[in-house]
Parts: C-alpha cells; structure tokens; sequence
C-alpha cells in the first residue's frame, strides 16, 4: 500500500490463512530481491563488515521488510504486552523509538507518520522533475528521507535526532526505501478535478490525487476470470505484487502457502543470483551527481515511466472519497489497447524486472559509499 509500500515495488504476499492462495500474491517479494541483490553485491567486503557491526546478523534481505512490517503496529502501539517483536532485542527497541517518534496520526497532524517515509506524489501530468514544483512533495517524503538516514549513516546527524532513527534503523529503512522510490507508482501520481478528469494540480488547487492508485480498481485485458468472493485488485497493488510475480511464470496460479514458499525459494535465489553477477545498464549515477541527490535523481528517472503506467489506462467513474481525514480521487482503471500489442501484465513485469535489477546494485553502492 502507498502508505504504502515498492515495493512494498514491488512487493509480493495476500494469503488466505490454511486456504489455497493466488501466486500473485507473496508480499515481501520484490525488497527481499532488492536486498539479497545487494548481499551478494557486498558479501565478503568491509562495507558488509559494518552492516554486521550495526545490524548483527539481520542481512539485508530481510532487513528490506522491516519498515513494512512494523505497519503491523500500528492498531494497538508498541507498548501493548502483545505487541510482536520483529528483530533482535537491541534492534527491535530502536525500531520501537522509531515507530513511537513518527506513528499514524489521521486527526490533526503535528508531526509525521512514518507511513509518509515510503513516497512522494509528483504528478505524472504534466510531466515535470521532483523540484519542478511542489505538489505531492513534502520534507517527509521518501526523496527526502533517503538522503536524512544516509546523514545518520555518516554521522553527519545525531542519532538522537527528532525521528530517533539510529544507525540501524537508518541502514533498516534504506534497505527498505531504496526498493520504494523504484516503484514507479510510490513517486508519481495521477489528479483528477470534480468532474473526474485529469487536471494539472498547478492550476486546480482542488485537484484529487488517486493516491498512487490506492483508490483505484484495476482490469487487464489478460485477467483470469474472478471466482466468487474475489474482488478486483487495486491498481498500485497490481505494481506491488502481480508485477513481481509475473517474474516466475512458471508458478501455478493456485499454491498452499507452505508450497508456495518452498517453490519460490529456488526461482528467487536462481533470479538474484542472475541479477547481482550482470550489472544493469544506466544503473549508475553521473558524476556530476552527488550521492546526497541520489534520491531526486532516481525519482526523476522513474517519472516518466510512473506517467505511462497511466497513460496505458483508462480512468472511469472517477469521484470523491473520504480516506480518514482527507478526500482523494477512486475509481476504476482499465487496460486501454496498445500500437505495441504489448499488454500491460507484461510491459509492467518488464519495468519491474528492470527496476529491482537497478535498486539492488544501487542499494549495495549506496551502502558502499555512505559506510
């Protein structure tokens, strides 16, 4: 979810307890690509030396899911006795300031949730960079946190800082974000006026935005029928699961959950091997480029590609719709036909393959040069 996750790019699982579930549909997927790309990139070197020094034996395959999973604290809060631990007890307290220091508020906000870590929202029309305006930005946003842990990182910030994010939490959640800003729907976003039209938030200040797709159903040309009680997928879902599961074709539609895990595991480990030994093109940044606006120049890499996941989509009954304490645009999406002949299933799988391919590394080289 675009409170929201690459994710998760890209994430990947929605299982019903003890019940056959859909292969699209295993949740930490795409960061758990994203970080053991970046393993594998940094096994045996002194940058994988210092993450062991700051976050033990937690690899960064599984240190990818933790700025998600503590979402999972979010009903009850970290003080309650029946809250779940979710790393080490030195690591799993630092995550808990975290949590305590930026947790959901949906009245009044005074300060900020740690959900608004994971995105931005630049609007995909017209087309414009991240510092071409300031619509669906803020200093909490994900082009801003990168850089602010990567701060912490270099010690160029107290630990002790209003966020309480430590070195750990700092390498924690870059694991994390970095897989974020290459979804392309956790930086961009479409806005509609009152007549549910695409409009330029510039100019219409009462424009909606769709939530990174939050809000909107989504229909493919390709999609298998819908059995009773199946409900359309959201269209940001779609990026975050259906997409990265598209990478392993050879998966049954239908799986047990413990099967599934246990398919997977082989496919994914085949998959990173894959992309960590062949270095994706136009992965690296310019020189020119200092890593403090890596952040920025990702999200304006990704931009264009955010703008045709839209633009790939016809948007209809687009209305108003209350979300807690503010309004955003829902409605429907629906594959439009393409000149290419290339469904949209498999143009997305294509951009996600390309972009957890590109994280990876980035990640790996980010550590690289922040540690």
């Amino acid at each position: 979810m675009k409170s929201r996750s690459l994710l998760a790019l890209l994430l990947g699982i929605s299982i019903t307890l003890g019940c056959a579930a859909q292969a699209y549909a295993y949740a930490p997927l795409g960061h758990e690509i994203v970080g053991s790309i970046a393993d594998e990139r940094l096994a045996n070197t002194p940058t994988a030396a210092k993450i062991r020094a700051l976050i033990g034996n937690l690899s960064l395959e599984k240190a990818a899911l933790l700025a998600d999973t503590i979402k999972g604290w979010d009903k009850k809060g970290v003080d309650n006795p029946k809250s779940f631990r979710v790393a080490a007890p030195k690591i799993d307290r630092q995550l808990r300031g975290f949590w305590r220091a930026n947790q959901p508020s949906y009245g009044i906000l005074t300060a900020p949730s740690h959900h608004w870590f994971h995105y931005t929202d630049v609007p995909v029309m017209p087309a414009q960079n991240y510092s071409d305006g300031t619509v669906g930005r803020s200093k909490w946003d994900i082009v801003h946190m990168i850089p602010y842990c990567m701060e912490v990182l270099r010690g160029r910030r107290p630990e002790q800082n209003e966020r309480k994010i430590t070195k750990p939490v700092a390498l924690i959640l870059l694991a994390h974000y970095v897989a974020d800003i290459h979804q392309p729907l956790h930086v961009g976003a479409q806005y509609f006026d009152a007549q549910g039209r695409v409009a330029d938030p510039g100019r219409d200040k009462s424009a909606l935005a769709d939530e990174g797709g939050n809000t909107f159903t989504l229909e493919l040309s390709d999609e298998p029928p819908r059995t009773r009680g199946v409900r359309k997928k959201k269209f940001h879902a779609f990026w975050d699961y259906d997409a990265v599961n598209a990478l392993f074709p050879q998966m049954p539609i239908r799986v047990r959950k413990r099967e599934l895990q246990t398919q997977i595991a082989p496919l994914k480990k085949q998959l990173v091997r894959e992309l960590a030994t062949n270095e994706p093109t136009s992965r690296r940044m310019p020189a020119n480029v200092d890593i403090t606006n890596y952040a920025e120049a990702w999200a304006n890499e990704i931009l264009p590609i955010a703008r045709e996941a839209h633009k790939r989509l016809q948007f209809t009954n687009v209305h108003p719709q209350q979300e807690k304490a503010r309004v955003v645009a829902a409605g429907e999406a629906n594959e439009k036909p393409q000149p290419d002949q290339i469904s949209y299933r498999a143009w997305a799988s294509n951009v996600v393959r390309e972009e957890l391919h590109k994280a990876g590394w980035r990640l790996a080289d980010l550590l690289e040069k922040t540690l």
